[in-house]
């Protein structure tokens, strides 16, 4: 058991000291999300108005609870910097491949689904990082930073980064190069955290778009940390519990889903995943 701890913190290490030593990727974690709150936010903010008009719904007084649109998609680009992050963490996998170093740790006399659990804890690791790296620019969004909303975003960040981190391990172990990974990869992120209502209130959707929403597994990694942010700027609860009719929240077979829901999906499909990228594993060549 020692033994087993021990090799999944050595590779949990590798990847996060990786990560620290590449300082334009630190850099570019955080330049990325401030050039697409800029783009989107003040582009969009003016045509999409308020996102909530409580006010036509309930006896609030007028603009209580009143979301705006850059308020809305802050912890969708939260949720966009993880994910990538975490689904990118899978290029490792190749990467050790093609230097010859993933061979060097398959021949040692430790499971080798270890070896995929270290490399997934260690991808989630540095995507909360990541992810965290955001919050600094909350101000530009208008969102007042909190104690205790920052403590409740990080084990909901980490979640939805082991959860994709293992999907992206689960692909890294079944391709042979790194521009291989990157164009299949991106083919399955970008759709993912497009169509996961990140950037977009989820209402008036077409059908088949609000079918994929519901079973993007991204989706319930956004949900509870919008749910999160908005309460934390002070937004009623009489408007927290009907955020699907505005568009706000998830709702599923007629009922609008908690954060338990979404983190209950959220971490069945990271096991999900994470069996299925130590199985793969286990039959590496």
């Amino acid at each position: 058991m020692w033994h087993t701890l021990q090799t999944v913190y050595i590779i949990w290490k590798r990847d996060v000291k990786r990560w620290w030593r590449d300082k334009p990727r630190i850099i570019g974690a955080l330049t990325f999300p401030v050039i697409f709150l800029v783009v989107f936010g003040n582009g969009l903010s003016g045509a999409m108005g308020p996102l909530v008009q409580p006010q036509a719904a309930s006896a609030l007084p007028v603009g209580a609870g009143a979301v705006d649109y850059k308020q809305f998609i802050f912890p969708g680009i939260i949720a966009m910097n993880v994910f990538f992050a975490s689904i990118f963490g899978g290029i490792s996998v190749v990467f050790d491949r093609e230097f010859g170093i993933l061979k060097e740790v398959l021949v040692a006399p430790i499971s080798r689904g270890v070896v995929a659990l270290g490399k997934t804890l260690g991808g989630a690791s540095v995507a909360t990082v990541q992810g965290t790296l955001v919050l600094l620019i909350a101000p530009l969004a208008g969102v007042k930073l909190t104690l205790g909303m920052v403590v409740r975003l990080w084990p909901l960040m980490f979640l939805g980064a082991f959860a994709m981190t293992s999907m992206g391990v689960a692909l890294g172990s079944r391709m042979r190069s790194v521009e291989g990974f990157q164009a299949i990869n991106q083919f399955i992120a970008f759709p993912m955290i497009f169509l996961s209502g990140a950037f977009f209130p989820l209402r008036n959707l077409p059908a088949w778009m609000e079918f994929i929403v519901k079973v993007n597994p991204a989706s319930y990694a956004v949900d509870p940390l919008r749910r999160v942010v908005l309460e934390a700027q002070g937004m009623p609860p009489a408007i927290l519990d009907r955020l699907a009719e505005f568009g706000l929240g998830l709702e599923l077979f007629g009922r609008q889903l908690t954060i338990w829901h979404n983190v209950l999906i959220v971490v069945s499909f990271g096991i999900l995943m994470n069996v299925l990228a130590m199985y793969l594993f286990s039959r590496q060549d």
